[in-house]
This record gives C-alpha cells, structure tokens and sequence, in this order.
C-alpha cells in the first residue's frame, strides 16, 4: 500500500508578509487626518477666542476714554470746567494698553489720530458752545470708528457663539454709539435754547433726527442683550446683566419721553433733558463693564473648553498610534517567527542523517528493527533456524 507524503507547507509570499502592514497603514493615514484636522480646527478656534480676549481688553480701556470725553463735551457746552483729569487719566490707560496689544490688532495708527485730536482738544481754550460741541462731535466719531476697527482686528464680528456675539455687539457698538447719541441729544437741547427765534426750526429739526440716531441703537442694545440671555447656557449671565439692563432701558424711555417736542408749542425742556442725558450715561457707565465683564467670561469658558478638546485630540491620537504600532508589531513578530520555522525546516530536510520527509514510513539506516526481505534472516537467529530446517 501506498502511503502519500504529506504536502509542504507553503512559504508565504512578499506580498502576503506585507499585506498586513500596508492595511495598517492605510488605516493610520485617515485616522491621522482626521486628528490633525480636528487638532487644526480647535487651535483656529481657540486662538481667535484669544484674540476676542484682547478685542475685550481694548474695548474696556476705551470705555473711560468714551465716558472721559461725553462728559467733557457736556462741560463745555454747558460752561463748566471740563474735567481734564478724568480724561487724562483714561487717555494714558488706553495707552498703555494699545503698547502691548495695539500692534496684533492694528489699532495703533487709529488710536495715535485719536490721542492726538484728544489733545488738541485738552490744550484748546475755552471757545463758544457752538464750536466746542463741533469739535466734541468730530473726536467722538474718531473714537467709534476705533472700537469698530478693534472689533473687526480681534474677530469681535465673527464670534460663532450666539450669546457671545450678542454680548460683543452691545458692548462694542451699540453702548458706546448709545452714549455719544445721547450726550449729543442732551447738549443740542442745550444749544437749541440759546439760538435765536429764527434758527428755533430748523434746531428742533436737527434734534429730531438725533433723537432717532440716539433711540435707535439703545433699542437695538437692549434686544441684542435680551437676545443673549435668552440663547445663553450660561446661569449667570441673565442674573447679572438683566438688572442694569431694566434700568438702562427706563432711563432710555425718561431720554425718548423728555427729547420729544411738547405738544403746543413744539419746544424741548433742556433742563429735563440734559437730566435725562445724564441719567442715561449713568446707567450706560454701570451696564458696560457687566457686559464686558459677561463676554470675557464666556470667552475664557470657551477657551478651557477647547483645550480640553486639543487634549482628548492628542489623546486619541496616542492611543492610535500605540495600539496600530502594537498590531504591526504582533504582525511583524508573526513573520519573523514563520520564517524561522521555515528555515528550520528546510535545514532539516537538508541533512543527511535525517530521515526523509517524503516517506514516513521508511526506517533508518542502521535500525535494526527495519524491515527484511521475505525469506532472509540475518544474524544468530539464521544460524539456529538453519540446523532446525535440515533435521526437518
């Protein structure tokens, strides 16, 4: 009987060796894509929180220099003293803090044409109502066409966060465009009453429209503000902001009732005006730093939340990279370990003292328990059986 000699085990091929590796790889390459994009994205949005942050900062060192410069203007209107040092003192804060910021958001080339109209302004002598009010007017413009410049270098505009963008708006345009509007309005009255009859109607036609400029982002402010309590996940925001808010909004409908010409005689009591002015700067002073003080916070929150996501990032990344560079290596080991066995195994099948692998069945040389011919007896046992045949 035959018996068929067990087939060879196969080496593998290259490609085979390979196939393994070349499929990890192709799985590293999207899941390393895919953490260097999201690595990308969250460090985008975290440096443009960042950069919000100091837009934040500029935007409350401009804050006295608005309050400084309204209630200057209404001085001089008004034939007060003009509080220099006040002034002074926010122009020198909003100084030092255009040095260390003013060159990323590009503010400094603005804020020097600002400084240096505030100074004239300072160093000027007392002149009449009329040109003062002039001249007030043309450095305030100045100085809102900087807070739109900073909030458009510090990406203040392009806040994603609903609440967050709501909170920069108000405080970055409407507040402060809110409290020019209205110390323009309250020292018009003023102005209007001491013109002669003959320039009485087209004073009131002015104040008119001013009221409108005045009114208009006031409103706006307080749905912007309402409109970020309401979209925000922030528990603190509605507590803190919606009581300066009530009151900012009253003493905006005192400045609408009392800026509105009295019926009959179509005149404007500068008096309560100028009070109802005041009042609203008051409130105005008190509601901006709450709602600075609310968008830094929300920004800093963004900020931690961010770069816990660049550490579950680099995290997941790692974890990637260790667990594919296991596999590769429990592959590779694999390899290694199947080509030693197929040396082996071919050393053994070279070697002359080894039996053959062909034919298991086949005893070795010199064994001698190996199988005779039929009818040959070799060795003593030949002798004994030979006399046993030839008595038989």
């Amino acid at each position: 009987m035959t018996v068929p000699a067990p087939r060879a085990r196969r080496r593998p091929s290259t490609l085979g060796r390979l196939l393994p590796l070349v499929l990890i790889g192709a799985l590293l390459a999207p899941v390393g894509l895919l953490l260097t994009s999201t690595w990308r994205q969250t460090t985008d949005d975290r440096d443009l929180a960042a950069r919000e942050r100091l837009g934040v900062r500029y935007l409350s060192a401009l804050a006295p220099v608005t309050d400084a410069l309204v209630e200057a203007q209404s001085a001089a209107v008004n034939g007060r003293p003009i509080p220099g040092e006040t002034l002074n003192r926010a122009i020198e804060e909003a100084a030092a803090v255009d040095a260390r910021i003013g060159v990323e958001l590009l503010s400094q080339e603005r804020w020097a044409g600002v400084r240096a109209k505030l100074e004239a302004l300072r160093d000027r002598s007392p002149a009449d109502p009329e040109s003062a009010y002039t001249a007030y007017s043309e450095v305030t413009d100045l100085l809102l066409a900087l807070h739109r410049k900073v909030r458009e270098s510090s990406g203040l505009v392009r806040d994603p966060a609903p609440d967050s963008f709501f909170l920069q708006d108000s405080a970055g345009q409407e507040l402060p465009e809110a409290v020019v509007a209205a110390s323009r309005l309250a020292d018009l009255g003023t102005l209007i009453a001491r013109r002669p009859a003959a320039e009485q109607p087209r004073g009131l036609i002015e104040l008119t429209s001013l009221r409108v400029a005045a009114l208009a982002p006031a409103n706006d402010l307080v749905d912007n503000l309402r409109s970020a309590v309401d979209g925000s996940e922030s528990t603190d925001l509605g507590a803190n902001v919606l009581t300066p808010l009530d009151n900012y909004q009253r003493s905006v409908e005192a400045l609408a009732v009392n800026s509105a010409p009295a019926n009959g005689t179509g005149a404007v009591d500068p008096g309560q005006l100028s009070a109802a002015g005041l009042n609203t700067h008051r409130a105005a002073r008190q509601l901006q730093p709450v709602i600075l003080g609310e968008l830094d916070a929300l920004l800093v929150e963004r900020i931690d939340e961010l770069d816990r996501d660049r550490w579950l990032t680099i995290g997941a990344g790692v974890t990637a990279g260790l667990l594919l560079s296991w596999l590769a290596a429990l592959l590779i080991n694999a390899g290694r370990r199947a080509r030693r066995r197929a040396a082996l195994a071919a050393t053994h099948a070279d070697s002359p003292d080894t039996p053959s692998q062909g034919d298991p069945w086949q005893p070795a040389a010199g064994d001698p328990r190996g199988l005779q011919p039929a009818g040959a007896v070799a060795g003593p046992e030949a002798a004994q059986w030979r006399a046993f045949d030839a008595a038989r």
